[in-house]
């Protein structure tokens, strides 16, 4: 993976994550509606207490941005990526799980869909060393 590349994937996870995790967190309700999923009735402020994990997960996305953008030598974008990796497989085994067991609708699969393939694709960046790309 050359540099303009991780740092688009890079900006891609950062804005999305911490986009969707401030609206979780501000109109949880309107959030869910947006992303296809029923919301729970008097449930809302759990919806938001998610939304800080996911927006945690995003903010860590874009220092990944600021790692690449001053050069890293990949050392510390390499514990970004294991570190937000490790909390998108929780998440999309957990997500995944509820799902085929009807605890979750259908809806949710996108959001295992998207945290597994971003797992997909950080695993095997680790492995093959594309971190060093951030280096200028």
């Amino acid at each position: 993976m050359n540099r303009t590349l991780l740092l688009a994937y890079q900006w891609l996870t950062g804005l999305s994550d911490t986009s969707t995790g401030l609206l979780l967190i501000v109109a949880p309700g309107l959030t869910l509606t947006l992303m296809g999923v029923p919301a729970p009735a008097g449930q809302l402020v759990y919806i938001g207490y998610i939304g800080a994990f996911v927006l945690g997960v995003g903010l860590c996305c874009l220092y990944g941005v600021r790692l690449i953008l001053r050069g890293d030598t990949g050392r510390q974008l390499g514990t970004v990526w294991l570190l937000t990796a490790v909390l998108r497989a929780s998440v999309a085994a957990f997500v995944a799980q509820q799902v085929m067991t009807g605890a979750l609708s259908s809806g949710w699969i996108g959001v295992a869909g998207f945290d597994g393939a971003c797992v997909a694709i950080q695993a095997a960046g680790l492995w093959k060393g594309w971190v060093k790309y951030a280096a200028r």
